[in-house]
């Protein structure tokens, strides 16, 4: 149900975003251009150069998707090939969020022509027009992609991986019936708590924790392991096996990652690093990377056995 779910709530927003961005260009004319060229030059709240900013909103950006890298593997599972899965990262998520950009651009210059102001929000778009069949078609879309990307982001990761950690109790389902229960508890804390902090400041705070994780991962495959699995072992509970480590636990990696997440989410909260705010993810990532090729610098590669 997820699955098809999906299937048609991702082009519904789109054929939505799409047709919207039609309407406004229709009605903003020969003005849309210039009204860009004025988003561009608009100074914004971030002080320093230009390039600086540029690279400040690139990490929230990386912040934001940093859930669905570490998750990665929760959605390659389904593919067929290693063609689909280099196809359908190269789809979903560079050209995907640079075509959404570009729509949400122009739609944002061309409110800045109608209505003298530019709205990023959609939902003041739909309210500064005020036509109850555009507000219930946008109701509907809004439903679609609010749902959709939590499924993606926030559902179907946490139910994997609470269905990973105890396979023998917890089976997917189950996952996300815990997963929806911990949602709700988060949802109540949002008006009062989160929303609070801002959406920029909770996004690079949550991409700030989980960055180690994705440098650890990294660093682990290519440096540490060289590229060479054995699968067996990998899912072998064998206090002998090659990845027991310390009853099953990676004592290096926890390590290196609370340092380099202590670090990383500093930038965040400690006002002295607020320079810093921005690229949490890309320190916490290259912090995590770092300390853990350190520290498991003695350790024995496990190759797989050969294929007859």
């Amino acid at each position: 149900r997820i699955k098809h779910f999906l299937n048609w709530a991702g082009p519904l927003v789109y054929l939505v975003m799409v047709a919207l961005m039609i309407v406004v260009w229709v009605q903003a004319g020969d003005e849309l251009l210039p009204a860009v060229a004025t988003i561009f030059s608009a100074s914004g709240e971030h002080s320093g150069s230009s390039i600086a900013a540029f690279l400040a909103i690139v990490g929230t950006m990386v912040a934001y998707f940093a859930a669905v890298v570490i998750n990665f593997g929760d959605f390659t599972r389904f593919v067929r090939s290693e063609r689909e899965m280099k196809l359908g990262n190269l789809l979903g998520l560079p050209l995907n969020v640079a075509f959404f950009s570009f729509i949400a651009l122009i739609i944002t210059a061309g409110t800045l022509v109608l209505f003298g102001d530019a709205l990023t929000n959609p939902a003041d778009i739909v309210e500064r027009v005020d036509s109850l069949p555009l507000t219930i078609v946008a109701a509907l879309t809004f439903f679609a992609a609010t749902v959709g990307i939590n499924l993606v982001a926030n559902f179907i990761p946490p139910a994997y991986d609470l269905a990973n950690l105890f396979p023998s109790k917890i089976s997917f389902k189950m996952g996300g019936l815990i997963t929806a229960i911990i949602a709700f508890f988060v949802g109540a804390l949002w008006v009062s708590v989160i929303s609070q902090i801002g959406v920029p400041g909770f996004v690079n705070a949550l991409g700030a924790v989980v960055a180690p994780f994705y440098g650890i991962i990294v660093v682990d495959y290519y440096l540490v392991k060289r590229q060479h699995l054995d699968m067996e072992q990998l899912f072998s509970s064998d206090p002998a096996g090659a990845y027991y480590y310390v009853k099953g636990w990676n004592s290096k990696a926890l390590l290196a990652f609370a340092m380099a997440a202590l670090f990383s989410i500093s930038t965040v909260l400690i006002p002295a690093l607020s320079g810093l705010n921005g690229y949490g993810w890309l320190i916490g990532a290259g912090l995590g990377g770092l300390l853990y090729h350190f520290l498991m610098r003695s350790h024995q590669v496990a190759v797989a056995p050969t294929q007859p």
